[in-house]
């Protein structure tokens, strides 16, 4: 059996920046049992800098190191987990400008039918509202 450290493990990957989400789906593994781990009483710094918003520079973190049977299964699974994390990561939704309807980023067609369905329940609602005013209990201060 060959063992290896998570330490180690953590050098190979492609993109070392995304070695926090690395050790995390490393941790969802081992208690899912797909391989076996046991904690080291060690601590190791990840490769990834990390920034606080509204401040300059970078910080490191610490985190538990880890002892793993590296098998067949574990080599397998680190290939898919690598090849994941080394693909482009999608941010969040694209905003909608212009610039990115042109560049065909966003769906001209789906926004414009978006927009047609707010403001048709918008619609909806007011005559909904207005309905229920006129249907309601007289007014204060009218006399029959």
């Amino acid at each position: 059996m060959a063992y290896k450290k998570l330490s180690e493990q953590v050098l190979e990957l492609s993109n070392p920046q995304r070695s926090d989400s690395f050790i995390k789906l490393f941790r969802e593994a081992v208690r899912q049992g797909k391989f076996d781990a046991a904690y080291m009483p060690e601590r190791f710094t990840m490769p990834k800098q990390f920034s606080r918003r509204g401040t300059e520079g970078t910080y490191e973190r610490d985190t538990r190191e880890m002892l793993f049977d590296q098998t067949e299964d574990f080599d397998a699974w680190f290939e898919d987990t690598n090849r994941s994390l080394a693909a482009a990561r999608r941010g969040g939704s694209v905003k909608p400008s212009v610039e990115a309807i042109e560049a065909g980023l966003v769906d001209f067609k789906t926004m414009a039918e978006e927009t047609r369905r707010k403001m048709q329940a918008s619609y909806e609602k007011g005559q909904a509202l207005g309905k229920s005013r006129s249907k309601g209990s007289p007014a204060k201060g009218k006399k029959k």
